[in-house]
């Protein structure tokens, strides 16, 4: 895990490199263990180094081959190197170090681009090609790894981090209203290549790009993902043993290190079948980036509504990992609002990233790599939420006893859900008055189950958090891996059938059956989602209204043009006499107002 820039100057006059230099400097925290560069005529490429496999100087990038003419910064981890490896020395080429990203240098010599199908892992990286005079990037295949760029000054410029490309006293200088306005009243971002700044894009997951002296050529995918959408026709037993297994070796994988390992742990399905394969392991293979004893990091909140920590003593006693907990308050906010804003480059929907911020943070204190349960959700209809389009596509399909079963089972498990959820659609949608202007319709629950669930894994969901996740883990030097995005999972929980990921009202169901025996029942059959949350509602009511009456107030926040400061702050004010709910707009144009102050410094 690294931090990436680069120029390319597409006029063939040379590249800057006190510019590629500044660019690499804005990416400090997240390569802390080295730093190096390579210029070459109209090309730069910089490199900060979070050394993870092959802690020697060999493992310094930019890398070359043995003639040079390639050269490779690189971000992420390449989990099936080891296997690679072998093959591409069975085919003759040498190595002089072992890292995996020789193997990438090594792979593109032997499969030209095509060597992306070849890779399990997450990546972004960018290899120019001295005899092609042209630079290759690819972003791995569900975006956990960020690539961004622009064309600034007759040059393609390309970090890490959006931060580095303001270095370009050109760019980011503007905030892209249409996206900053879809952010404000839905939520959303990472959905599309554009950002929240300007000409400012994205490489998006799954795609390449080949840059050259001709101009920077379309972005093309090199995989996608294929969602079955029929309603059931699998064995439940053989499904739940071909997920576990499947699951299991990608937590293998991802414990190759050189650095110690440790787990993110919230009291949820999720990280506790990943902490629990992980004592597996430990048991039966003893990867020695574990130790002895796992390392697990919790949050826990005084407020009982909020707080996991019952969930979290059950997995502790029945592994017997050691567990560090953080307890995230108001005043810890206060200090890391403006670091946070900074770290994330853009604003944030909710303040439930300040709760993995702060278990990063205390990782960072013991371990260089964490393992979570990121992406469970998304492909296993883990979100309550989805149960309604589900059940309205039975009924389409005129399958009306199983909608109904469905629905039972929803009203059963679920009410207080629904409840919630029903009050909350009437007062977002009164509280998108408080908006200007028109941004597009970001419709997530459209259509049926498997469509709803592929477009959140690959655009109105999970993006979004992996982009929170990368910057909050980075913030720490920590590097963070996410196992059930092992795209093998991803494709085999992409064909099930749809019953295998809800039935009777019951989420995740081929999970909860592949982890019976491994997953105590009190955490395996728990239907409270709730995952990395913070007590949003309750700070915006106490600790938090001086501070947001006064932003709310404030003359700066009453002339920007994306909402009516008025009507904001007189609806703020309503919710906290109690005359009306809450909702998570009010943060996000809070959040929104910090950042464009930090925008504009």
């Amino acid at each position: 895990m690294c931090g990436i820039a680069g120029q390319f100057v597409l006029n063939r006059r040379e590249a800057d490199a006190p510019l590629v230099g500044a660019m690499a400097e804005r990416l400090a925290h997240r390569g802390p263990d080295g730093e190096g560069s390579f210029f070459s005529g109209p090309i730069g490429l910089a490199h900060r180094r979070l050394a993870i496999i092959d802690l020697s100087d060999e493992g310094r990038q930019p890398m070359g081959n043995e003639d040079g003419l390639l050269q490779i910064v690189f971000n992420g981890e390449i989990y099936n190197y080891r296997e690679l490896r072998e093959e591409l020395l069975a085919a003759g080429h040498q190595f002089s170090s072992a890292t995996d990203t020789e193997v990438i240098l090594h792979a593109y010599e032997e499969w030209g681009r095509d060597c992306l199908a070849r890779f399990n892992g997450m990546w972004t990286f960018a290899l120019w090609d001295g005899r092609r005079r042209e630079l290759f990037c690819a972003r791995d295949r569900l975006g956990v790894k960020p690539f961004y760029y622009t064309v600034a000054g007759e040059s393609f410029l390309f970090a890490s981090e959006i931060k580095a490309l303001r270095a370009h006293s050109e760019v980011g200088r503007r905030p892209n209203d249409r996206m900053l306005s879809t952010f404000l009243a839905w939520g959303v971002a990472d959905h599309t290549a554009e950002t929240m700044y300007d000409g400012i894009f994205q490489l998006p997951p799954a795609h390449a790009v080949v840059v050259s002296m001709e101009g920077v050529g379309e972005p093309v995918r090199y995989w996608d993902l294929t969602m079955n959408g029929a309603v059931r026709g699998v064995d439940d037993d053989a499904t739940a043993r071909t997920v576990r297994e499947l699951l299991t070796d990608a937590v293998r994988l991802r414990l190759r290190s050189d650095v110690p390992v440790g787990t993110c742990l919230s009291g949820g399905i999720d990280s506790s079948t990943v902490t629990a394969l992980i004592n597996d392991l430990l048991r039966a293979e003893r990867p020695e980036s574990v130790g002895e004893q796992q390392k697990t990091f919790s949050v826990c909140f005084d407020d009982p509504r909020f707080d996991e920590s019952r969930h979290i003593d059950v997995v502790v006693t029945a592994t017997g990992v050691s567990n560090h907990r953080t307890t995230p308050d108001t005043g810890g906010l206060f200090e890391d609002i403006e670091r946070l804003l900074y770290i994330q480059d853009e604003p944030f929907a909710s303040l439930s990233i300040y709760a993995q911020y702060c278990v990063m943070r205390l990782a960072s204190g013991e371990v260089k790599v964490v393992l979570d349960g990121q992406g469970a959700d998304e492909q296993l209809g883990g979100y309550i939420a989805y149960q309604a389009p589900y059940i309205r596509a039975l009924f389409r399909r005129r399958e009306i006893l199983s909608a109904l079963r469905e629905g039972v089972g929803s009203m059963q498990h679920h009410r207080s859900f629904f409840s919630w959820a029903f009050r909350q659609v009437v007062v977002r949608s009164e509280r998108r008055d408080l908006l200007r202007g028109s941004p597009p319709e970001v419709l997530r629950y459209a259509g049926s189950l498997d469509e709803v669930l592929k477009r959140e894994i690959v655009a109105s969901n999970l993006p979004l958090i992996l982009h929170w996740e990368d910057r909050n883990s980075m913030a720490f030097s920590i590097e963070a891996r996410v196992p059930f995005l092992d795209y093998r999972l991803v494709e085999y929980l992409g064909s099930l059938p749809l019953d295998q990921k809800i039935r009777g009202g019951v989420t995740k169901y081929v999970l909860r059956r592949a982890i019976r025996g491994l997953v105590p029942d009190a955490v395996r059959c728990r239907m409270d989602k709730m995952g990395f949350v913070a007590p949003e509602e309750v700070w915006m009511k106490d600790e938090l209204a001086p501070r947001i009456l006064e932003l709310f107030s404030s003359p700066e926040f009453s002339e920007r043009p994306y909402w009516d400061a008025e009507q904001v702050l007189r609806n703020y004010r309503e919710f906290l006499d109690g005359k009306s709910a809450y909702s998570t707009e009010f943060w996000r144009i809070a959040c929104a107002e910090l950042w464009l102050r930090q925008f504009d410094a």
